[in-house]
């Protein structure tokens, strides 16, 4: 009996060795189990490459009563999805405002935002806004605007550019560096270079 308690007294010593022994086995065993977390995956770059073409293509839109708000014609155009913009080749454009007042817009090249609000017309530009008569009643001449470059903002309506451009305004005649047009507000601001020719006559 005196042997068998003296084995187990020996073996108790033993007992917090065997522990430790085991948690460590344990602990080896988790690290070589545990999958390695690597850096974070990095989203990829998005490239500007188009994702899809048009050819010989017409887009309408119409508002919620179902007239029609604008027109986009051309020859190619090229959809980029990292900008969310369109390249036309050849374009030709129309567009209604809330009063029903049509410009038209035609360039070698445009580059227009998502929902066409927004066009950058290159090459050969021109915008046309077709005479009208306001709210007083009096006759709003129409208005031509050309140059290498035009901005125009199809909601706001407004035109704005850079580089050299000219104005046609019934008969009269600007020419300017560069240009800011608001037709909302009715105001022209004209920099650098800038000539005009007024014909007597015509209405304000």
């Amino acid at each position: 009996m005196n042997t068998l308690r003296l084995l187990w007294d020996r073996l108790a010593l033993y007992v917090p060795v065997m522990l430790m022994g085991v948690m460590a086995m344990g602990t080896y065993w988790l690290v070589r189990n545990t999958p390695i977390v690597g850096p974070e995956a990095t989203a990829p770059v998005a490239r500007h490459e188009p994702d899809y073409f048009m050819h010989q293509f017409a887009v309408r839109t119409f508002d919620d009563k179902g007239h029609l708000k604008s027109e986009v014609k051309g020859v190619q155009a090229r959809h980029f999805p990292d900008t969310n913009t369109l390249e036309i080749d050849q374009v030709h454009i129309r567009s209604f405002n809330a009063e029903g007042h049509l410009t038209k817009a035609t360039a070698r090249q445009a580059i227009s935002n998502g929902d066409g609000s927004e066009v950058q017309l290159i090459g050969a530009a021109k915008v046309t806004r077709d005479a009208v008569t306001d709210s007083a009643g009096q006759l709003q001449p129409s208005m031509t605007f050309t140059g290498e470059f035009l901005h125009a903002f199809m909601n706001s309506e407004r035109i704005k550019s850079h580089l050299p451009v000219e104005l046609t305004r019934g008969k009269d005649r600007f020419t300017a560096d560069s240009m800011e047009f608001d037709n909302l507000d009715r105001v022209m601001l004209l920099k650098g270079r800038v000539r005009g020719m007024l014909q007597p006559g015509v209405a304000p």
